[in-house]
């Protein structure tokens, strides 16, 4: 089957947010086939096996804070590195006291 024939059949996009990825997930604990779930989604099984050991266990709530929080510290390592090269350009340019 053709991606576009799969994206139109299929309950969702291939985008698949932390409601869709906590779902299919509960489907798998649940005793579905991995093939089927990766099949509706239009999903390769790497990829389900990816979020199973990311996220299995984890609540809805959970995964959007986890995302949530993985952003924060990804613009907070952003500051901090900007941060850093200002001190450096800083000591260059500023005469050290003897």
């Amino acid at each position: 089957m053709s991606r576009s024939k799969l994206s139109n059949n299929s309950r969702r996009e291939v985008g698949v947010g932390s409601s869709g990825i906590v779902y299919d997930l509960r489907q798998i604990e649940g005793g579905k086939k991995v093939s089927e779930v990766c099949r509706e989604m239009g999903v390769s099984p790497e990829a389900v096996y990816r979020w199973k050991r990311r996220y299995w266990g984890l609540g809805l709530n959970e995964v959007r804070e986890l995302r949530q929080l993985r952003e924060e510290n990804r613009k907070l390592k952003g500051i901090v590195a900007d941060l850093t090269l200002d001190k450096h350009i800083l000591q260059e340019v500023l005469p050290k006291k003897v």
